[in-house]
């Protein structure tokens, strides 16, 4: 059931361990298993890159609150309106099963933020600077 395989790098010496349960599983219902393990990977591929379009969808929303509740005096009333129905489009997309929609809303929020939030790094930026001289 378990290979185990482990080089010393300096020596090049190898050592292999094969593990076999004596009771349990026998080897044509270990096979079975890694025959549907191969028949099922499409699908639990999917079903994993829909979860983490959604953690990131989750933490770009969360981000974006963060930075709007902080810095909402460098944007335009425009820009405002503009991010919250970006916002609740990405919110929508989270509650469907489409990892393509979700990455879709993700882009068009960090579109329609990063006019803003390069507003904010220049600021930040203008701040740390200013009375430093340089040489």
């Amino acid at each position: 059931i378990l290979t185990v395989k482990a080089r010393e790098i300096r020596s090049g010496v190898e050592q292999h361990i094969e593990i076999k349960p004596q009771y349990g599983l026998s080897d044509q219902e270990v096979e079975r298993l890694l025959l549907e393990s191969i028949t099922h990977a499409k699908d639990d591929i999917q079903k994993r890159a829909l979860v983490e379009a959604r953690t990131e969808g989750e933490q770009l929303l969360h981000t974006t609150e963060k930075f709007i509740a902080k810095n909402n005096s460098l944007l335009t009333p425009a820009e405002m309106l503009d991010t919250a129905a970006a916002m609740q489009s990405l919110q929508l997309a989270l509650t469907m099963d489409d990892k393509d929609l979700i990455r879709e809303r993700m882009e068009a929020l960090n579109d329609i933020s990063r006019p803003y939030a390069e507003r904010a790094m220049d600021q930040a930026v203008s701040g740390a600077l200013k009375g430093q001289k340089i040489d």
